[in-house]
């Protein structure tokens, strides 16, 4: 049984004929102790507190019954790690021209009035979210600019909380739409759309911090932490 807080992609799930529904990962409408397993994929680095990314796993920690065990993935600060470089920064390469044009091209787009330049941009930070970022082992440099600093994609990260481009090619900004624009490069004049620009809020986990947040909690213990391509991974037990 699967679920997401996007309904589109429920629905394809549905469309599969796999069985899926729409809810909050912090209220999981699932009675308590009644998974043998739980799998958490991507979900966490989105929720923009420490007590929101705590509440989460305790959620995922009350479906399982006891001796139950959860697999926990979430993005990595890190991503070059034992002197490897992840999937994701091996990418840029093949699309180093494109994302450039895409992420940081003013002649080509309107982010560039709201998005902080390359020389602010990894002490760019939201205020609210000073508190989780006093860990100077990860680089957390607050300063009197509280914006959050956009990502450009395929590289690494400079800070912990910001926001990812996601570029939805080939549609058309609504009126109504509050989002950001691109001018699609190359190509034939129809394919020079303007398409819309979604920020996606992530916040990216330094080593051990997905590990502490989970030993935190009385009721599971940790049976594996590792990192894989890109991602701090857990393995939980319910007690």
């Amino acid at each position: 049984v699967g679920c997401d807080r996007s309904k589109n992609l429920v629905d394809i799930c549905g469309e599969k004929h796999f069985q899926a529904f729409v809810c909050d990962a912090l209220s999981v409408p699932i009675r308590s102790g009644s998974c043998d397993a739980c799998i958490s994929i991507a979900v966490i680095h989105h929720f923009s507190t420490a007590e929101r990314r705590l509440a989460t796993v305790r959620e995922l920690a009350r479906l399982l019954r006891p001796g139950g065990t959860a697999l926990i993935y979430v993005w990595a600060m890190e991503q070059e790690y034992k002197n490897q470089k992840s999937k994701y920064l091996k990418e840029k390469n093949g699309s180093r021209n494109k994302d450039k044009e895409m992420n940081t091209g003013t002649a080509q787009r309107s982010l560039s009035d709201q998005e902080p330049d390359n020389s602010s941009q990894d002490s760019a930070w939201s205020d609210q979210l000073l508190d989780d970022l006093k860990d100077e082992s990860c680089g957390a440099k607050p300063v009197a600019d509280f914006r959050l600093p956009v990502h450009t994609n395929r590289t690494s990260f400079h800070s912990q909380d910001l926001l990812v481009p996601w570029h939805l090619k080939g549609g058309t900004k609504k009126k109504e739409e509050n989002v950001d624009t691109v001018l699609i490069p190359g190509g034939s004049k129809e394919s020079q759309e303007l398409s819309p620009v979604f920020h996606r809020y992530y916040h990216v986990f330094c080593e051990g911090e997905l590990e502490a947040v989970c030993r935190s909690l009385d009721c599971v213990r940790v049976q594996k932490s590792y990192y894989d391509q890109g991602n701090w991974c857990v393995i939980l037990e319910k007690l």
